[in-house]
């Protein structure tokens, strides 16, 4: 059951509760659609689930995180001995292509937001062997229940905390199961759908699961770039794209490129190209090959 007045005080947290099982019930736990934003976290015994029609078997500090169109279940409808917390949460946007949205309430940034979004658009996340996940949902659980001061901020905080150590959980794990070719390819994707944000090496760094100063030596000894010249090298060539194929002006493509300024986005154009982006603009083209 929800802690009384849940969805008062917290009106996007629309489920919270602790099953424990204590005996084996048919019936009970059929294959059904999450319908919203959920962490389900094992604490007791050993569960066969069936995730998106992939079998599991799921033990404690077992963490799954289900998109509001995933399926979770028993393909018997089995609920087995043990006990698990789960959450729900209601989202202002949350969309099959990795759009997401969680609301006011967040402090995550948009591009952390985006970030997550796109992790949870490669399916559900199952996590293993990870018991900070499950303190963090009985924190809340304890929280709701006891109501004392400051309780909606504090799950509101948690709630954030739930999803940066999912996301910095999986970006190690995706890490450790890939190459950094691969990894860096999935990020310089990111980066090309983002090239207005302020990103740091920090940020990039987590996306591909590794510390600040191991990712700097590898994107150079990779590219012959440190991070950030490898991201004004993406900027400049979408720049030079755009300068040629579009109508937009120099401004918006300065800023659209993530430059604060358009004197600096004219720097940085003429030192990499050898002219100003203006120049650029008005140099005779090459001809087409026939």
């Amino acid at each position: 059951m929800n802690p009384p007045n849940l969805s008062e005080s917290i009106p996007h947290l629309l489920e919270l509760h602790r099953l424990k099982n204590q005996t084996v019930q048919l019936g009970a736990w059929p294959v059904r659609v999450s319908e919203h934003l959920r962490f389900v976290g094992i604490l007791e015994g050993k569960f066969n689930w069936q995730i998106e029609g992939v079998p599991y078997i799921l033990y404690p500090n077992d963490v799954v995180v289900l998109c509001p169109w995933h399926r979770i279940g028993n393909e018997t409808a089995t609920l087995e001995i043990g006990s698990f917390i789960e959450i729900a949460l209601q989202t202002n946007k949350l969309e099959f292509e990795g759009s997401l949205q969680l609301g006011a309430w967040s402090a995550l940034a948009e591009i952390d937001q985006r970030i997550i979004g796109k992790l949870l658009s490669n399916g559900p996340l199952v996590i293993s062997h990870f018991k900070t996940l499950n303190e963090l949902l009985q924190t809340i659980e304890s929280e709701a229940k006891n109501g004392a001061f400051g309780h909606q901020t504090r799950i509101n905080q948690v709630i954030d905390q739930l999803f940066i150590e999912t996301v910095r959980q999986l970006s190690q794990q995706q890490s450790q199961r890939r190459d950094f070719s691969q990894a860096f390819g999935e990020l310089e994707k990111m980066l090309r759908d983002s090239l207005d944000h302020p990103w740091t090496v920090e940020e990039m760094a987590t996306i591909v699961g590794m510390s600040t100063t191991a990712f700097t030596e590898k994107v150079k000894s990779y590219s012959g770039f440190s991070p950030i010249n490898y991201l004004i090298n993406i900027r400049i060539a979408e720049a030079m794209r755009q300068i040629r194929q579009t109508d937009k002006s120099l401004t918006d493509i300065a800023l659209d490129m993530g430059f604060y300024s358009s004197q600096h986005f004219s720097t940085t154009f003429k030192k990499l190209t050898g002219y100003t982006p203006g120049q650029y603009r008005k140099a005779p083209r090459p001809p087409e090959r026939e």
